[in-house]
């Protein structure tokens, strides 16, 4: 049976084996958690953002850093397709198996794609805080590879996190841009770490799984 595979699905690998082994062949998913509203609002107001000065052919004064080095990507078209979390940038494999990507935004400097990833905190970015991005940036740049187009070996996080209320009562947003490297060959370990682990018997549980733990103390009751 083919699978589908995206970013978050993966991350659920690397939390707990066995919760990913029962999510995709035995159709058991962990309990819905209540997600914040807010990343999805900053989202969509961020990407309206972008958009209109992407048409006017400039960068957001967040950028300002990479003046002259990057555009942002023009496809229009092509950028809604692979920002659509339904179709995204996809992937199929010689067995069918699917991999598929939502990304927020691209820069271009004529020659490579460059990934610009969004990321909404409560508080300042911490000097480990773009390393647990590290899957997801290398997953999207091996997409786009596996898709034909050339990219560089690093992308960028933008950071969005509240500073102070201004005496209007807006909230005033610091932003910090991360750049960080990519490893398509790390990604792509990944999805075959997870066929594997797929095409065999139930793997452990998580050392940290909450919910294992939680399933295991409820059967022993």
């Amino acid at each position: 049976m083919p699978y589908k595979f995206s970013p978050s699905s993966l991350s659920l690998l690397k939390e707990c084996p066995r919760c990913f082994w029962m999510h995709f062949n035995k159709n058991i998913k962990r309990p819905d958690s209540i997600f914040p509203s807010l990343p999805s609002g900053m989202d969509r107001i961020l990407k309206a953002h972008f958009d209109n000065f992407r048409d006017k052919g400039k960068l957001p004064p967040e950028l300002a850093s990479l003046k002259g080095k990057y555009a942002l990507f023009d496809n229009i078209e092509l950028l809604n397709d692979w920002r659509n979390n339904f179709k995204g940038i996809q992937w199929v494999d010689s067995d069918g198996n699917t991999f598929r990507g939502a990304v927020d935004n691209l820069l271009w400097n004529s020659k490579k794609l460059v990934v610009l990833d969004y990321k909404t905190r409560g508080f300042p970015v911490k000097d480990d805080t773009s390393h647990h991005y590290q899957d997801q940036m290398n997953i999207y740049n091996f997409l786009l590879r596996k898709n034909k187009y050339k990219t560089e070996n690093y992308a960028y996080l933008l950071f969005y996190h509240p500073n102070n209320v201004d005496s209007d009562g807006d909230v005033i947003f610091n932003t910090d841009l991360v750049k960080i490297k990519v490893n398509v060959k790390d990604a792509e370990k990944l999805f075959r770490k997870a066929l594997k682990i797929l095409s065999e018997e139930i793997p452990e549980a998580g050392e940290e799984c909450s919910f294992c733990e939680w399933n295991k103390n409820l059967n022993s009751a």
